[in-house]
């Protein structure tokens, strides 16, 4: 039975032209799920009784569990465990504009980037579209305050598993749905070429964020294995063409880790790479875990960095850390509750 938080508007037009019903129903039963946020077919009053119970037979209204909850100082961590007791992370960050929530895209990652711990366990599956759906619904049900933006950034590589994730964005960023304006949605990439492509011809106005971390090929193969297939010259071609067609600035994701990829030399070289386009780059502090060899760049060591890439006409931020006593950083999260 399909869970009815996954289905798209343009989905339930079609279920309910295919009952004989008239498409406008679909409109009515975003408004219940997603405006009254009501969880019974039952009171959805303004469908007759035989449609609802066509509804009952048709789609569950199951939700996820949240297992476990931690709070730090403007930060939420959120342990799900899904129908199939796999279980998925999501961080919920309070910001002076908004509340951002970070969802996970899969169970597991195959990405295996030497410095993350989420990449640790290898991917089980993907998350259907209502499980990256219901992690927004269930934090926003906990907090009682709606959420502003989505960071697609958690548990997994989300062009990994492309057509459950565009489906997500449809669902949240529908005006009937939860109304999420595509500018507050952003999509996190270690850089599938083929899926960027594609992504771009959509024309949908999403953040793009690319995992960079190197300025080299030599570099970039020991951190992140899928520089192996999709090296960083291809790489940027593709985000020039990506900027070109959707008129869209891109962030460059660079994690400093401490003597490997945070010289002056290093930063030098990424400013070279991006002369001209129309990026900026966001430099992430690391956040180290017990199992990984990795230590945090100085905060010296991080400014030099950033001085450098500014005094090249690099657009650069240095990301604001969060939630790390909680293990809710970027690259902290894990698809299993174990040590």
């Amino acid at each position: 039975m399909k869970n009815i938080y996954g289905e798209t508007i343009q989905d339930l037009e079609k279920y309910f032209e295919s009952i004989g019903e008239k498409k406008y129903k679909a409109v009515q039963v975003y408004e219940w799920l997603y405006q009254k946020r009501v969880t019974d077919f039952s009171q959805f009053t303004n469908l007759k009784g035989e449609t609802i119970e066509r509804l009952k037979a048709d789609y569950s209204l199951n939700r996820i569990t949240i297992k476990k909850r931690e709070i730090d100082e403007l930060t939420e961590k959120y342990l799900f465990q899904l129908e199939d007791n796999e279980c998925i992370e999501a961080v919920l960050m309070y910001h002076d504009y908004g509340i951002s929530v970070c969802v996970s895209s899969e169970v597991g990652c195959n990405m295996g980037c030497a410095f993350c711990e989420s990449g640790r366990r290898k991917k089980v599956r993907n998350l259907w579209p209502h499980e990256i759906v219901l992690q927004i619904l269930a934090i926003e049900q906990t907090i009682n305050r709606r959420i502003s933006s989505v960071v697609i950034m958690g548990i997994g590589e989300p062009l990994d598993n492309y057509d459950n994730i565009i489906k997500f964005i449809n669902i949240i960023n529908h005006p009937k749905g939860i109304a999420l304006g595509a500018r507050h949605i952003t999509l996190s990439t270690c850089g599938l070429i083929p899926k960027i492509k594609e992504l771009s011809k959509l024309n949908i106005q999403i953040n793009l964020a690319v995992s960079l971390h190197a300025p080299s090929d030599e570099l970039r193969d020991k951190l992140m294995p899928v520089n192996k297939v999709y090296s960083i010259t291809p790489l940027i071609t593709t985000l020039k063409e990506y900027i070109e067609i959707t008129n869209r600035r891109v962030t460059i994701e660079y994690v400093m880790l401490n003597m490997v990829n945070d010289t002056p030399e290093c930063a030098k070289m990424l400013a070279n790479l991006l002369k001209g386009l129309n990026v900026y780059v966001n430099l992430i502090p690391y956040n180290e875990t017990s199992h990984l060899h990795f230590k945090k760049s100085s905060k010296e060591r991080i400014l030099k960095f950033y001085d450098v890439l500014k005094k090249e006409g690099i657009n650069v931020t240095i990301r604001k850390e969060f939630g790390s006593k909680i293990s809710a950083a970027c690259g902290q999260l894990r698809s299993k509750e174990v040590q």
